[in-house]
């Protein structure tokens, strides 16, 4: 089924071809937690508008130690041939040191001298375009050294190539094209910085969506792959006409995975996934904003399609819901359950976009939900994430996941503190020990001498010691 995708997104023949359909899938089985790592620094960050910085500033505060990314273009940079203008990217790499927050940079290129032709994509106040293939790939090469070469110094370490590739509007090349790219781009950029790390361009959260029911389908697994099309697709089906049907049974997904749209997402996976294979790309790049239910079928598709010991970051991690509503409470603890379950099972680091709702956006409307109002005042999901962004700063971090509990553990020193909910909504007792504390993720804890009850809520629990001192007693 892959390799009748890639023709009909366009691809050559010229290159491998992924597995036929009918190949056995092996798949991994449930959803554990990765195993404990030391995090320096804490992994809950968020990408924002630089526009609005100074609304921003004392939430950004709170995000020390955490990672940011910014996008540029050559085309933005160098409007003139021959006369780069650096300032605005040496604002944003300046600040970002002064915030203790590490920059990570996203290299496009767009449309204008540099690739001929014109634009057909323009997006936004900034007037975003595209990226073209460059006319001359040793005079890109040449950009990308200087740029490497110009912000090593500054701390950064990790360039991506171009954004959502899979996108038209971001990309008007092919996969072999895009491949092309960022070999060249990956060659200039250790030529710089030997010890960088070059990361791809993050394919979007629909994109991945279809390549975790297309695994599934050629893994003989129809039934599986019908309920993960739910549960990842739960709040887009009909967002983009027929793009994003309503799918009932096997047929209608098939039919949905042949749509030009979705064989292009799907051609794009796959030349990512094989710059992963062949080491062109260090680091995978993951896109998610969909509901919570939908997180492990990604975790499971992200574990067997990327090489064992290429770190896994969460660039863009947001909730898109169109019909979201007021439900501050609701949105606030999917916000925590997302980027939880994320960090649980294997992400690196999770940056939420937006950090702050910007209410002139096209759509006219939140479709995605920021932690902060547009003036910068904390929302009850941003006092969340701020709270688990201080118990994780220099802490230990695990996933838990038992007694019908999921979450994760912070340690730092001699004390734990512990992030859970219960998987089913069904009440789970945690036994009470001493120096025991109790509390909402982002309120106050309280000492108790009690069991605590968790529900779906979550909830964060504090304790000397280390996680099983809590934990023990779960069963």
């Amino acid at each position: 089924m892959v390799a009748a995708l890639l023709a009909v997104a366009g691809c050559s023949g010229g290159d491998p071809e992924p597995e036929p359909s009918g190949t056995p899938v092996p798949l991994p089985t449930g959803s554990a937690p990765a195993p404990e790592r030391a995090v320096g620094g804490q992994p809950f960050g968020a990408h924002w508008d630089w526009a609005r910085y100074e609304q921003f500033l004392p939430y950004l505060r709170k995000l020390e130690g955490s990672a940011t990314y910014h996008e540029l273009s050559w085309c933005d940079v160098e409007k003139v041939q021959g006369q780069p203008d650096w300032s605005a990217v040496d604002r944003v790499a300046q600040r970002s040191k002064e915030l203790g927050i590490r920059l990570y940079l996203k290299i496009r290129i767009g449309v204008c001298w540099a690739t001929g032709g014109t634009a057909q994509f323009t997006r936004g106040q900034a007037n975003k375009t595209e990226s073209a293939m460059p006319l001359d790939l040793a005079a890109y090469q040449k950009f990308v050294d200087t740029l490497v070469r110009r912000y090593a110094p500054q701390g950064v370490t990790q360039y991506a190539i171009e954004n959502e590739v899979n996108a038209q509007q971001y990309w008007a090349g092919t996969p072999e094209e895009y491949t092309r790219l960022v070999t060249a781009a990956a060659e200039a950029i250790h030529g710089a910085d030997p010890a960088a790390k070059v990361v791809d361009s993050g394919i979007s959260s629909v994109a991945y969506g279809f390549g975790v029911v297309d695994r599934l389908l050629r893994a003989g697994q129809e039934d599986a792959a019908v309920a993960a099309y739910r549960d990842y697709f739960e709040r887009r089906v009909g967002t983009r006409g027929r793009k994003i049907p309503a799918v009932d049974e096997v047929a209608a997904l098939r039919t949905a995975l042949a749509d030009e749209t979705n064989a292009r997402n799907l051609a794009y996976l796959a030349a990512t996934e094989k710059l992963l294979d062949s080491g062109v790309v260090q680091v995978r790049q993951v896109h998610y904003y969909e509901h919570p239910d939908g997180v492990p079928a990604l975790l499971d598709y992200l574990r067997a399609e990327t090489p064992a010991g290429v770190p896994l970051q969460a660039w863009e991690v947001g909730q898109f819901w169109r019909d979201g509503g007021d439900d501050a409470a609701g949105r606030a603890e999917e916000v925590v359950k997302v980027t939880a379950q994320l960090l649980a099972g294997g992400i690196t680091e999770v940056m939420w976009l937006p950090l702050g709702y910007n209410p002139n956006n096209r759509a006219g409307a939140e479709v995605r939900y920021g932690l902060l109002e547009p003036d910068g005042t904390e929302r009850e999901a941003g006092r969340m994430l701020a709270a688990l962004a201080a118990a994780a700063r220099e802490a230990t971090v695990a996933g838990v996941a038992r007694g019908g509990l999921t979450g994760l553990s912070f340690q730092r020193g001699g004390e734990s503190t512990v992030l859970v909910w219960s998987a089913s909504g069904a009440a789970v007792p945690v036994p009470a020990v001493p120096g025991l504390q109790s509390g909402p993720v982002g309120g106050e804890l309280a000492p108790t001498s009690a069991a605590v009850s968790v529900s779906a809520t979550p909830l964060l629990l504090r304790v000397p010691g280390t996680p099983d001192t809590l934990l023990a007693g779960v069963r």
